[in-house]
């Protein structure tokens, strides 16, 4: 009897091909996470197994500047308007949805399927929960080249993936 033939993937690996790996783009309203994501469809594309994952994080809300703005109303108003609250859910929702689509369109110009995630958090703990249960073989994230006292204030998005992810995070940064 013969032997059953080998899978695509084993064929592909005794050819010396390299294995298809699933990769996560996570994108933002920023033209460097953009940027991430046509380098890996220029770059990586022979080695992304379909769809490639992108996602996106909208952050949580900050109610705390939304409910100062009511400082000094009269006892027993409600802190935030609950119109106000939804209308900015609203329009986060949007957005994330803009940003999800425009990644979307960049992939099917490149001819690669998509799945696209949305979540709501923090965006560098929701990034590297997220490529963890998706279980990733690479993560992608763009650098804002930020500089220093700037990191110090604001974080590094990347920099937090880098060090908490429990897959191997590739930092794109655009050339100036």
């Amino acid at each position: 009897m013969a032997s059953p033939a080998p899978a695509p993937a084993q064929q592909q690996q005794q050819r010396g091909e390299p294995k298809p790996q699933k990769v996560m783009v996570a994108v933002d309203e920023s033209e460097c996470s953009h940027y991430a994501l046509e380098w890996a469809l220029r770059s990586l594309a022979p080695v992304i197994a379909p769809p490639l994952l992108v996602l996106t994080v909208q952050p949580l809300l900050p109610i705390g500047y939304v409910s100062a703005a009511s400082f000094g109303a009269p006892l027993g108003m409600p802190v935030v308007a609950p119109e106000l609250i939804k209308s900015m859910q609203e329009r986060q929702q949007q957005l994330s949805k803009a940003l999800i689509d425009k990644a979307k369109e960049i992939c099917a110009q490149h001819g690669v399927s998509v799945e696209a995630m949305i979540e709501v958090g923090d965006p560098k703990e929701m990034i590297c929960e997220a490529a963890e249960e998706s279980k990733v073989d690479l993560l992608i994230v763009g650098s804002h080249s930020r500089g220093p006292v700037q990191r110090l204030f604001l974080g590094s998005v990347s920099n937090y993936c880098m060090h908490h992810s429990k897959c191997p995070v590739l930092v794109v940064k655009k050339q100036d």
